[in-house]
């Protein structure tokens, strides 16, 4: 298997040319972008064929999705992307309740739409608010997906956990929708509070071996990409990540 690499993780240890070099050298061969990276795509670029390495996926914020499609598309071709994905919700941004979660859901199905036609696949990458149920019991990441019935899941595990809920019953609800995985771990309770609270993968508390097998299993997921929210040490995360991901 193929691992990725959230260049977000990173974006505290420049130069990103050191970063790249670093990533290649422990034997990741993909990476994902985001806002940080996408100033200079063409230079961007010929960093990642200098050190080996692709980037078949990316983050963009929906604002340039819906208002300049074109502009995140360009970038998208230049850097090789195959996989948009919408990340977040500004917290004001967030609907307050069931029908304004259907609208947002209808907003990236729109995205979606235009997404395909322009010959890349789409899905939304979830963080914790999703999974906070309403009072009556539904909750937004089931609404967007039923408003949004032909987009992608880019999932994040371990804040689904975070969430509240158990990312093994999503898989075998939504596993055709998952496009890609942000692999994550969650430290112990109490432990690597300078960090959130995250781990490197392997050496936290999700069942990270099981998980992937299910992936495997239930889920046409061709990206599995490494993160870690607030890393202090990015090349421990990404050598002792890596490292653990070879035994899954």
């Amino acid at each position: 298997m193929d691992w990725s690499f959230q260049l977000y993780s990173a974006r505290n240890f420049q130069p990103w040319e050191s970063v790249l070099e670093m990533l290649a050298g422990l034997g990741y061969s993909e990476v994902e972008g985001f806002g940080g990276v996408y100033e200079n795509p063409q230079a961007f670029r010929a960093e990642l064929d200098k050190n080996g390495l692709t980037m078949p996926s990316g983050h963009f914020g929906i604002d340039l999705l819906e208002k300049d499609f074109g502009r995140a598309a360009d970038i998208a071709t230049t850097l090789g992307m195959k996989l948009i994905a919408c990340p977040y919700l500004e917290a004001a941004e967030r609907p307050a309740d069931a029908e304004g979660w259907r609208d947002f859901g209808r907003r990236l199905a729109r995205i979606g739409d235009t997404a395909r036609k322009a010959g890349f696949d789409f899905a939304w990458h979830n963080h914790d608010f999703e999974f906070v149920p309403f009072k009556y019991g539904s909750m937004p990441q089931r609404l967007v997906f039923e408003a949004a019935p032909e987009i992608g899941w880019e999932m994040d595990v371990a804040w689904v956990i975070r969430g509240g809920s158990d990312p093994l019953h999503w898989i075998e609800e939504f596993g055709p929708r998952i496009m890609a995985v942000h692999v994550k771990d969650i430290a112990p309770h109490g432990e690597a509070a300078n960090e959130d609270g995250w781990s490197d993968v392997g050496h936290g508390t999700v069942d990270w071996a099981g998980l992937v097998t299910a992936l495997r299993k239930n889920t046409p997921a061709k990206y599995f990409i490494m993160e870690h929210d607030n890393p202090a040490d990015f090349e421990r995360f990404a050598r002792r990540s890596i490292a653990a991901a070879q035994t899954f």
